[in-house]
């Protein structure tokens, strides 16, 4: 059992910054990997990025590529998504994901299989405007 709860969303301008929080607990989180995903109303939950606890080893989707920056604290049970450059098009709920399976996870960021992660918070909603 993990739980996972999101913080750190909210409404910002295009070109700004926002950082996103991913605070796990509940199980022994030794070798899981952290994602996170996004999603528009109407539109499905893609991918955004994720990161392996043990070791840091990252993977991002494209379209977040060179503006968007995952890491972990010391402690490897928080997970951080920096955001910067934003546009409207990144508008949209961000959900936590956790599985312990990261070759798995790897898949499901950047191959759309969202629905392979174990578990998932609640999301937290980010709105990219003028």
């Amino acid at each position: 059992q993990v739980q996972l709860v999101e913080s750190g969303g909210g409404d910002v301008q295009p070109g700004g910054s926002l950082t996103l929080s991913c605070a796990a607990s509940g199980a022994n989180l030794d070798n899981y990997t952290i994602a996170w995903f996004r999603q528009a109303p109407g539109k499905e939950r893609a991918g955004v990025s994720c990161i392996r606890l043990t070791d840091g080893t990252t993977d991002y989707a494209a379209s977040v590529k060179g503006r968007f920056t995952i890491s972990r604290d010391n402690a490897e049970n928080t997970v951080y998504l920096r955001m910067s450059n934003l546009r409207p098009e990144d508008t949209g709920v961000y959900y936590c994901a956790a599985d312990p399976r990261h070759v798995i996870v790897q898949y499901a960021v950047t191959r759309g299989r969202y629905y392979l992660m174990d578990y998932w918070g609640k999301g937290t909603p980010v709105t990219v405007s003028s």
